[in-house]
């Protein structure tokens, strides 16, 4: 198993080099600024919001191994991920309107202590400890969704005056070390819990230091901005789900995306259980994951610039998801042997391409369809059927018959999928005629960012 994952990590890392430069070929010359103000005050917003990255990406791979560790067993394990998936979604609604009220740069130093203590609760065996840390963990990485973008956007913008259009730079190279810091993290966290057999509570312990210097940083060198602070949060949610049912393409998109993104959140708490033998290079399998990020974000690009559809594509991602949860519905039986488990890795590689490709083709068709006035709200709302179906799920593992072969979870994603494909169609149909057959120009490279901080989210703590 050891020898496949680092082959399969070899040749997905020649595979995305590869498919990249062909996506590169593809686009325009990217616009380069030699402004010194600007490239100073890029490199100030890189180095801190890069260590709350890689503070954030080094939990990924050992979060379930951890817990199964201390000897929880996995109906315990399941309700710990379902406090801090529940966590992230109810503090993520609060945490953007806050930082607006109460101070961006207060709200990241805030994130840092927040998920410093998150780091320390991990080093105790108690269960009530790990709990409120999940708790923590979901509110720290909902201050990472909003908190860091919205002041440099700010600065950007306000304080610096700089053109809108170099906003879209930054977040380009975001973009590439972004992805770049998961792969890392992922051998860093292998090196540190299996080569240095610290076990899997070190990359949480390596992960206090980019959190501690990431605050500190904050605290030394932002000035603190503020937002809108006299919005109506209660009236623009009801407008938000009032949008939602009176217009069949948002409907629609909504059901598809949070059936989607429920498979994959499911599988987020499967996966180490599943491939995990007792010696698996968990680190090196989540670096893996990444990599298969990238390729899927590469080959969106490709697509595209070949006249496919974003709303095509993401009918062929739940298609692919579809084939690896009917694949895991054959390898996951009880008392699987090697060669199952194997396969179960190279389904979830597949499984990781087709979200790859799925973020930036979300990004673009929440972009057409969605109202920019009540955006956050309408995608809040779009959670709210994903978090009842993915925590109904996880916490079906307290029934011994379906914690012993999950096979079932895995059969009830190929229908949740299924049924994703068919109302991806219907999407299609209703979205041809909103379209009308152009296409506005859109940067994957851009889009898939969201996906890669999604992803920290998925992949990590919640």
């Amino acid at each position: 198993m050891e020898l496949v994952i680092y082959a399969a990590f070899l040749t997905l890392s020649l595979v995305a080099y590869a498919l990249r430069q062909v996506a590169n070929k593809g686009e325009e010359k990217k616009v380069s600024v030699s402004n010194i103000n600007f490239k100073s005050f890029q490199k100030s917003f890189f180095l801190v919001y890069f260590l709350a990255l890689l503070g954030d990406w080094l939990q990924g791979p050992y979060v379930y191994k951890l817990y199964a560790f201390y000897g929880f067993k996995e109906s315990q394990i399941a309700v710990l991920y379902v406090a801090g998936f529940a966590s992230s979604v109810v503090f993520g609604t609060c945490t953007g309107p806050l930082a607006d009220l109460w101070g961006r740069k207060k709200m990241a130093i805030a994130f840092s202590v927040i998920y410093t203590f998150c780091c320390l609760t991990k080093m105790s065996p108690n269960f009530w400890w790990l709990l409120v840390g999940r708790v923590f963990g979901g509110i720290s990485t909902s201050m990472l969704f909003s908190t860091f973008e919205s002041w440099y956007v700010y600065e950007h913008s306000e304080r610096h005056g700089f053109p809108s259009e170099w906003i879209g730079i930054t977040f380009s190279i975001t973009t590439f070390w972004n992805g770049m810091i998961a792969i890392f993290a992922g051998i860093i966290s292998n090196m540190t819990a299996e080569s240095m057999g610290f076990g899997p509570v070190a990359p949480f312990v390596v992960a206090l230091l980019p959190l501690v210097l990431c605050g500190l940083l904050v605290v030394k060198s932002w000035d603190e901005n503020y937002g809108n602070r006299k919005s109506d949060f209660s009236g623009s949610c009801v407008e938000g789900l009032r949008i939602i049912f009176k217009d069949e393409k948002v409907l629609l998109l909504g059901c598809v995306q949070s059936i989607l993104e429920s498979c994959m959140y499911i599988f987020v708490f499967l996966w180490t259980p599943v491939l995990d033998t007792g010696s698996t290079p968990l680190g090196m399998v989540f670096s893996c994951f990444m990599v298969c990020i990238m390729v899927g974000s590469a080959i969106f690009s490709i697509l595209t610039q070949r006249g496919m559809s974003e709303a095509a594509i993401l009918k062929n991602c739940l298609l692919m998801i579809a084939g690896t949860m009917a694949v895991c519905c054959v390898t996951t039986r009880p008392g699987a042997t090697n060669v199952d488990t194997v396969v179960s890795f190279l389904a979830f590689l597949v499984l990781e391409v087709a979200i790859g490709m799925y973020f930036p083709a979300i990004s673009y068709l929440r972009s057409q369809v969605i109202p920019e006035t009540h955006r956050a709200n309408i995608m809040n709302w779009f959670r709210v059927p994903m978090n009842i179906i993915t925590c109904g799920a996880l916490l079906c593992l307290h029934v011994e018959s379906i914690s012993n072969d999950k096979r079932v979870v895995f059969g009830a994603c190929l229908l949740l999928a299924g049924l994703g494909v068919f109302l991806a169609n219907r999407f299609i149909e209703a979205f041809r005629d909103h379209d009308g057959g152009k296409r506005e120009a859109t940067s994957g490279e851009d889009d898939v960012k969201s996906g890669l901080l999604t992803a920290a989210v998925v992949e990590g703590e919640v």
